[in-house]
């Protein structure tokens, strides 16, 4: 089985420094394959702030997939910000904007949604659209296929479309025809899993995009902090949300939802189903949830 620990929107320079501790030890113990970060390490993307947010990730297992957000772009220093938008984010975090992991069950590629011209949206282009496909098309279909953005392909009901990162519709096509299992990004400090298919009519693809809840930003816009473990036995995944409990001083389960795949792609197991399922010794301790439609 394996095990990918996915945080996101950390804001270093605007963070809730109680919450670091216990986060740090809550993944260390989660045990993960690989940890994935899927942008906004920094509030402002000064050195400083980059420099906590490496101290940070150095405290985290290995490997790691790190990608950057809009907030790693600087914003009030327009020659940096055009010249040399992400110079800071490679001093002190990878020179790897678009990192790539793989193993015999996994690849996870990174893709940069970040762009100087936009202050909060974000966008790909049809040159990482290929590399994607470069990445991705050449395993076959027992292997899971992750991609990791900043800026979701998908947004809770209600909320602003412009935050899906642009020319998703392009992107999505491609990257169904590679079989891409796994969309993973942050941005929207909300929580959700749900799939591709309930917004892109691609026949015969149905991808799970998952959303993490900000890690350890003041910024939690109605939700607490929170991260997500996700649990990979083929053919099953399941996503477990893992909340700040600030009575009990540390980040516990809080649900988890098991999806299978099928021919059609990932379908959502009914409770009863799923709480048949054993991913790993011992099972997560929760009881699977299914939100409301």
């Amino acid at each position: 089985m394996k095990k990918i620990v996915h945080l996101s929107d950390l804001h270093f320079g605007r963070i809730d420094a109680g919450l670091v501790e216990p986060l740090v030890e809550a993944v260390n113990a989660a045990e993960p394959t690989l940890v994935v970060v899927s942008g906004d390490l920094t509030q402002r993307a000064r050195s400083q702030q980059f420099a906590e947010a490496r101290a940070f990730l150095d405290r985290l297992p290995h490997p790691q997939v790190v990608v950057p957000g809009n907030h790693d772009v600087p914003l009030y220093d327009v020659l940096e910000r055009f010249a040399r938008p992400l110079d800071k984010y490679r001093r002190h975090i990878s020179e790897e904007v678009e990192p790539v992991y793989e193993d015999e069950e996994m690849v996870v590629a990174g893709v940069n949604t970040a762009r100087s011209m936009t202050r909060k949206f974000g966008r790909v282009n049809g040159r990482q659209v290929e590399r994607l496909r470069e990445r991705l098309c050449k395993y076959p279909d027992g292997v899971l296929k992750v991609v990791v953005t900043h800026h979701p392909f998908d947004v809770p009901a209600g909320t602003d479309e412009r935050e899906i990162v642009g020319r998703a519709r392009m992107a999505m096509e491609a990257l169904a025809a590679c079989g891409a299992d796994l969309l993973l990004a942050g941005h929207m400090h909300v929580s959700q899993t749900g799939r591709t298919a309930e917004r892109y009519r691609i026949h015969g693809h149905s991808a799970l995009f998952v959303q993490a809840g900000t890690a350890t930003s003041t910024r939690g816009r109605g939700e607490a902090n929170s991260f997500n473990v996700i649990r990979l036995k083929h053919p099953h995944i399941q996503v477990e949300r893992r909340v700040w409990k600030p009575e009990a001083g540390e980040f516990a389960g809080a649900n988890a939802e098991t999806f299978r795949h099928t021919h059609e792609g990932w379908e959502r197991l009914p409770e009863e189903v799923a709480a048949g399922i054993t991913f790993d010794e011992g099972g997560t301790g929760l009881q699977p949830h299914i939100p409301e439609e």
